[in-house]
């Protein structure tokens, strides 16, 4: 396979091995899965997974064990009352500052 490879750590300790494929290209995991690109546009890939019968494969757009999630997704961290209150604090300071320009401005001519 020609496609690049990089190993990325995420939380956890777990490594995800990040590919890029060419249509046609595969890989195999272990002796008797592959998985093949078989294309794609936009936000849309079709992969052909080839494993056996006894192998549970399952499309899903979220995960639905919560454990797993957490070590997968990064949730943004909410922000703390006290800074959303600096920041409107910090809006409405330089909005002030933009009508006195204005107003300076205005005097001027």
């Amino acid at each position: 396979m020609d496609g690049i490879t990089k190993n990325v750590s995420v939380q956890g300790g777990n490594r995800l091995l990040k590919l890029s494929l060419k249509q046609g290209e595969y890989l195999n995991i272990g002796d008797n899965i592959r998985v093949v690109y078989a294309g794609g546009a936009g936000n849309h890939i079709r992969l052909l997974v080839d494993a056996p019968r006894d192998v549970n494969i399952a499309r899903n757009k979220t995960e639905t064990n919560p454990e797993r999630r957490k070590d997968t997704y990064y949730a943004e961290p909410g922000i703390s009352r006290e800074a959303q209150a600096e920041i409107k604090k910090i809006l409405w300071n330089e909005r002030m500052k933009a009508e006195a320009k204005r107003d300076a401005e205005k005097m001027k001519e």
